[in-house]
């Protein structure tokens, strides 16, 4: 059937509509799998960070792929952290980190899938993508080309933006409304866990916020910052 739009007046409705599906609520058990599966995963994805090698990263994003169609409560494919400071690459946020690590451990001619560079495009379509904060439009788009099964979120982009995180202003719900045209669709599923995920992102700026276990404040250059 092909749709075509008269006015903006109409695709807002559309868009509306589209957003009002696409953002589950994260207490219900979606696509077979329950909330405390989905709250042990985003767990998962926090303690990704440990991956940086500091008990405080400052850019405290992690995120978790699994193959929830593989078995329950599911299967672990890969992690990945934000590694901007790490390779100088501004572009490696925790989940184009992630993707590229899956993508190394499908087609590793000796790991456990071998899976040729096509065949590992068409798996991603069975794969869940936990981060542990709301992906920034570049990384929600790159979630949506790589065709997700499911994408999770903890802590929403509006609570970073309140705390002082510099952000573009575009939520994930907006560039799923604006990606339907692709052919694989996902699931987005917001705020999952975010009592547990906000406090990783909501002493960077506050500097009467406690650090997290194992770091002391160092005050410098005006800053307050963990270490």
């Amino acid at each position: 059937m092909n749709i075509k739009f008269h006015s903006m007046a109409v695709f807002t409705v559309f868009a509306t509509a589209v957003s009002a599906t696409v953002l589950a609520n994260p207490e219900l058990t979606i696509n077979g799998v329950s909330f405390e599966s989905r709250a042990n995963w985003m767990r998962l994805a926090n303690s990704a960070l440990e991956i940086s090698g500091s008990p405080c990263p400052f850019a405290a994003f992690g995120t978790v792929i699994v193959n929830h169609t593989d078995s329950n409560p599911g299967k672990l494919i890969c992690m990945g952290v934000n590694e901007n400071s790490k390779t100088g690459n501004p572009s490696l946020h925790g989940e184009i980190a992630a993707i590229k690590n899956c993508t190394a451990i499908l087609t590793d001619p000796e790991g456990d899938y071998r899976l040729t560079p096509a065949e590992a495009q068409i798996a991603f379509e069975g794969l869940s993508l936990y981060t542990n904060a709301e992906s920034c439009p570049m990384c929600a788009s790159a979630i949506r080309w790589s065709g997700f099964r499911e994408y999770i979120y903890g802590t929403s982009i509006e609570t970073l933006i309140n705390q002082g995180w510099g952000q573009i202003r575009v939520p994930s719900v907006n560039i799923f409304e604006a990606s339907y045209d692709l052919p694989i669709q996902s699931r987005l599923i917001g705020n999952l866990l975010a009592n547990e995920t906000d406090p990783f992102f909501l002493w960077q700026y506050n500097p009467s916020y406690p650090c997290p276990r194992g770091c002391t404040r160092s005050r410098g250059l005006g800053a307050s910052l963990c270490s």
